[in-house]
């Protein structure tokens, strides 16, 4: 039999706890004069830069873009604010997850040029229905020539008017939980409204995307006034308490939050 090693008492371990602390804050203060704390600080994008080779590297290893969609984003670039749109590698993410959950029917808010909107529909079946809002009439019709091409437009079904009231009238009309994705890249200072009425929608098992949610890092040091950020901030801290929702925040973009409905 192995010989027994005798514990020790409550104030010998104790003490052996102290010790062990005082060495830990000891060589705390020690590495902390050797190495200033910025060495050991994470960058604060946690994904490469996106001109970086190795960014470029993973977008060449995992992107597949149609034709179409991706003439659609070039041009959106082209065009004022076109920076704002959602980045391929989300459009790609929320389109493989609508081919996860067998999507029948997506939200979209904030078509802009419809490159989400022709995303979600290309992941969509042949019967797939795309509700997308915009209150600018003007910048979907450059999309529409590329929707057309894509062979996507008759999916496509564009709401000019405030996604609050087309919103309202699909709960009016008991579509409530029948939607499989909502996509929400619309005006901050409504997102809270946003998010609640694409919850009604969506049915349990749906995803719902918001995007922007680190606003360009200004969620970290909002100014007084900013009432968008603000905005953000809240939305962020009420999907993190939601019971209603299993959520992960993704360092992609400008930030992407999943809400999977349960």
């Amino acid at each position: 039999m192995a010989p027994l090693v005798p514990r020790p008492s409550l104030p010998a371990a104790l003490a052996l706890g102290s010790a062990a602390l005082g060495a830990a804050f000891a060589a705390g203060l020690l590495l902390g004069r050797r190495w200033p704390p910025w060495r050991f600080r994470r960058q604060q994008r946690l994904l490469p830069p996106e001109d970086s080779p190795l960014w470029q590297y993973l977008l060449s290893r995992s992107v597949r873009e149609h034709p179409a969609l991706r003439s659609l984003r070039l041009l959106t670039l082209e065009q004022q604010q076109g920076d704002s749109m959602m980045s391929c590698e989300q459009a790609q993410l929320l389109a493989n997850l609508a081919r996860l959950v067998k999507a029948q029917k997506a939200l979209d808010l904030g078509t802009f040029t419809g490159y989400s909107a022709l995303a979600l529909a290309l992941a969509l079946p042949p019967a797939g229905r795309v509700v997308t809002c915009e209150v600018d009439a003007g910048p979907p019709e450059l999309g529409r020539p590329l929707w057309r091409q894509a062979e996507m437009e008759h999916k496509i079904d564009l709401r000019l008017k405030p996604a609050l009231e087309t919103l309202d009238e699909l709960l009016a009309a008991g579509e409530a939980g029948t939607f499989d994705v909502a996509v929400v890249d619309a005006d901050k200072e409504h997102c809270t409204a946003y998010y609640e009425r694409c919850l009604q929608l969506l049915r349990p098992g749906g995803v719902l995307a918001v995007l922007r949610v680190l606003w360009r890092g200004e969620v970290l040091r909002p100014q007084p006034g900013d009432s968008e950020t603000e905005c953000v901030r809240n939305l962020n801290e009420r999907i993190r308490r939601d019971v209603r929702v299993h959520v992960s925040l993704l360092p992609l973009g400008d930030g992407l939050t999943l809400a999977f409905k349960i």
